[in-house]
């Protein structure tokens, strides 16, 4: 009975007000009998070792793989392996997402955007609209070993960078010169434009202010799809220290001077020693005002599990924005895991633990109706 009661109470959270008319469906499938489990059963559950551990956003196994190496096989820090796990997708430019030539913004230059948190010190380093530096976060790692700072933006994280050793090089490629020029050859459509003039829908800038229209209902605006596929990680090491961190070139054609949420502490990533820890990725812009790699966190220390607890941060967003696209991964500091999703199609995650042997992709099914 005490069972029932607690699964009516999941199923409670995570549905929004009747008068919303909109609810999550989160729904995973589990590969050995083929059909979908449900949301509170999604957790790994299995009795045998799990840690060390590393979970990422999206299927960046090569990433997971270097972070499990660093962990399982070298027995070194959660902070080595969140470091070089996500330094592999810098390299590789994930997606387009992550690293140098991607994303280019208006003026067709990519910037980088990353932060690493310590579990056990609670100390955190970022940089942010960082220019002319591949390595970003390892940049990031500088910042919290040898500053009092926790973040640093634009041409002062690049002279920092230059200072700490990293070569200053041009992150533009062959590849993010073309999507730049194509874009403009579109008249800038899309752009990240309100309330100026000329009209951004129609034409390139510079842009005036003109005076704000009445506002619209929130996540009313309909905006074409872009990309934000950051990668965000967790790692326990084997001496049960966590660690967190996100790499990102942020969201493609971004006014110059832009921020997401990837170098934000408490947005991109967060970890509590004592709890666990969470990495988001998706719409940047709104995920940030609503800090959900903390709030998921939070969410576990009152007793949910890492999808319940990403669901529910999630679903606090989409009462306000019900066309947002996000996701959230967490892990306990036990190693239990888990994520959930929004407005997108389907979410990736990959995890490996000496349960699971090597790198494993599991699938969320985020559907939203209304």
């Amino acid at each position: 009975m005490l069972l029932g009661v607690i699964i009516g109470l999941a199923a409670f959270f995570l549905q929004f007000n009747s008068s919303s008319g909109v609810q999550f469906v989160i729904k995973t499938m589990n590969d050995e009998i083929g059909k979908e489990v449900p949301l509170w059963e999604q957790q790994w559950s299995s009795t045998k070792s799990m840690l060390p551990a590393v979970i990422n956003t999206w299927a960046f196994t090569n990433a997971t793989n270097r972070a499990w190496e660093v962990l399982y096989k070298n027995g070194k820090s959660a902070l080595d392996a969140v470091e070089q796990g996500c330094s592999v997708c810098e390299n590789e430019q994930c997606d387009g997402t992550v690293g140098f030539g991607g994303s280019p913004d208006e003026n067709g230059e990519t910037t980088l955007d990353a932060m690493i948190m310590d579990g056990p010190t609670h100390r955190c380093g970022a940089v942010a609209s960082m220019k002319n530096i591949k390595s970003a976060i390892s940049v990031a790692r500088k910042v919290m070993e040898h500053t009092d700072h926790t973040l640093l933006v634009g041409e002062g994280a690049t002279q920092f960078a230059v200072e700490m050793g990293f070569p200053y090089e041009n992150l533009t490629t062959n590849e993010s010169s073309e999507i730049w020029q194509e874009w403009k050859n579109r008249n800038c459509q899309p752009n990240f434009w309100m309330n100026v003039l000329p009209i951004p829908e129609r034409s390139c800038g510079p842009y005036t202010p003109y005076e704000v229209q009445k506002e619209t209902e929130f996540g009313t605006k309909d905006e074409p799809k872009k990309s934000h596929d950051t990668i965000g990680m967790v790692a326990i090491d084997v001496d049960g220290k966590m660690a967190s961190g996100t790499s990102t070139n942020g969201a493609r054609h971004k006014i110059p001077g832009r921020v997401g949420d990837a170098p934000i502490i408490g947005s991109g990533s967060y970890v509590d020693q004592e709890i666990g820890g969470a990495a988001a990725t998706g719409d940047g812009d709104v995920l940030m005002r609503f800090l959900p790699s903390f709030a998921t966190v939070e969410h576990m220390r009152s007793g949910m599990t890492p999808s319940t607890a990403a669901a529910y941060s999630l679903k606090r967003i989409a009462n306000y924005y019900p066309r947002f696209e996000g996701a959230v991964v967490a892990m306990r500091k036990n190693g239990e895991f888990g994520a959930a999703c929004h407005g997108f199609k389907n979410f990736t995650y990959a995890v490996s633990n000496p349960d699971l042997e090597q790198p494993r992709v599991f699938f969320v099914d985020c559907v939203l109706t209304e």
